[in-house]
């Protein structure tokens, strides 16, 4: 009987000693929430940060929708300008044809359809400047990769090296950019104009 009375005894310690570590456990957990539990002012800081970052990404996204906004009005007709510009092309084209026709040259009739040419094209020319879209000077220009493309190299030593001597097809900007590179063809020294003759190089050696 006194057994059984020693192990409920033990068996409440136990119980009471369980409720005690359960109860510690409890109250550090509740003193670390309390830790952890911002203060008033604390919770306003953290609001206002909140808040601030929030305006700050408003503005920049506000920002971003201007500038495509302004883009899209200044460079929306980019991809028909560039079309547009087979027109010029086109005359360009249509007026080498015509005077190259032998069975034209010299006639009334080449004169006054190069002359309607040479002002339809002054039209569209003045549309496109109109409109922002200019013509790239490119003659006795120096190669600039920029704004031209360099279809071949022409002996010439009267102009600098890379200098541009011949005009393929026009180039044309839009506002700040480039709408399309001009072709053109480029200068370049003689071959052998800048080398020495070998005879004069032998008799320079012999002396």
């Amino acid at each position: 009987m006194e057994k059984e009375q020693n192990q409920n005894s033990d068996k409440n310690h136990s119980e009471d000693k369980k409720d005690n570590v359960s109860t510690t456990e409890t109250s550090q957990t509740n003193v670390e929430e309390n830790k952890n539990e911002l203060s008033p002012e604390e919770k306003i800081l953290e609001l206002e940060d909140k808040l601030t970052r929030t305006f700050a990404e408003m503005e920049n996204q506000r920002r971003r929708f201007e500038k495509e906004k302004e883009e899209a009005f200044e460079y929306g007709g980019f991809a028909f300008a560039k079309e547009a510009l087979n027109l010029i092309d086109n005359l360009e084209r249509s007026k080498q044809i015509l005077e190259n026709d032998d069975t034209l040259k010299n006639s009334e009739a080449l004169t006054k359809t190069l002359e309607h040419i040479d002002i339809i094209n002054k039209d569209l020319i003045s549309i496109f400047s109109k409109n922002n879209i200019k013509p790239i000077e490119s003659l006795n220009k120096k190669l600039d990769p920029n704004f031209h493309q360099a279809m071949m190299e022409i002996e010439d030593d009267q102009k600098e090296a890379g200098t541009i001597i011949q005009e393929i097809q026009k180039g044309f900007t839009i506002k700040d950019r480039l709408l399309r590179p001009a072709l053109v063809g480029v200068s370049k020294k003689s071959e052998g104009k800048d080398k020495k003759n070998p005879e004069i190089n032998e008799n320079l050696e012999k002396k």
